[in-house]
């Protein structure tokens, strides 16, 4: 969590200095729409065992830098490539016991002094967005439509579990590392809705729980914040 507050802190910082940036700058008619944003999410979780559920509430969280390329003479289509950060936390009653063979998993929410288990991953993110909005050299407040892909790369990935006689954290290789999904943000000035669907899965092919692939899709959904 410390992590978390350090990001909105920083990125909260940003915001005040991009405001102060679009206040005194004067521009001119080649103004770009270069970006920092800042996301939360709510974390769904698709393609999963029938048996296993979802519980507690899964997050997510990003902030990173959008370089803008306009495609038209006004400046009203473009792309958008970006370098960010994401962490994301998906909780459910699918636990992980850390064995010198590797992750062995159950689904066992009932289990007595069953408290909360959780995947998280942290990621380094590259958005890829073919961008419209109606923005001009002088206004900065303009709705928006920006769609693509998303990248990422798992860099650090954990199970937990927690119950009243104790817990276990270890590191998960069994996390896709290399994450991909679209990507829809559709909104009005700094405020705007944020969706996310991977398109390859949560763990790796073949890791199983009770003789199925564990799979878990994710679909993120909240809100972008975007600074100029």
């Amino acid at each position: 969590m410390r992590s978390i507050f350090l990001l909105l802190g920083f990125l909260g910082s940003v915001s005040v200095f991009g405001q102060m940036a679009t206040d005194t700058v004067n521009f001119d008619e080649r103004y770009f729409e270069d970006q920092f944003y800042l996301g939360v999410t709510y974390n769904f979780i698709f393609q999963r065992p029938s048996e296993l559920s979802q519980r507690s509430l899964s997050y997510g969280l990003q902030g990173g830098i959008i370089k803008d390329i306009p495609l038209n003479r006004d400046r009203t289509v473009g792309l958008g490539i970006g370098l960010g950060y994401g962490v994301n936390s998906y909780y459910s009653d699918l636990i992980a016991t850390n064995t010198p063979d590797g992750p062995v998993y159950e689904i066992d929410g009932s289990r007595e002094g069953f408290d909360r288990s959780k995947v998280e991953t942290h990621t380094v993110e590259m958005p890829l967005e073919f961008r419209w909005r109606n923005s001009t050299k002088d206004e900065y407040r303009f709705y928006r439509i920006y769609t693509g892909l998303k990248l990422a790369y798992v860099f650090s990935a954990r199970s937990k579990f927690v119950s009243d006689i104790g817990k276990e954290a270890f590191s998960n290789d069994d996390i896709q590392r290399l994450q991909y999904g679209l990507t829809l943000n559709v909104g009005y000035d700094s405020f705007n809705i944020h969706a996310y669907y991977m398109l390859n899965t949560l763990f790796n092919e073949g890791v199983q729980v009770n003789d199925n692939d564990i799979g878990l899709r994710p679909l993120r959904i909240g809100f972008i914040f975007y600074i100029l």
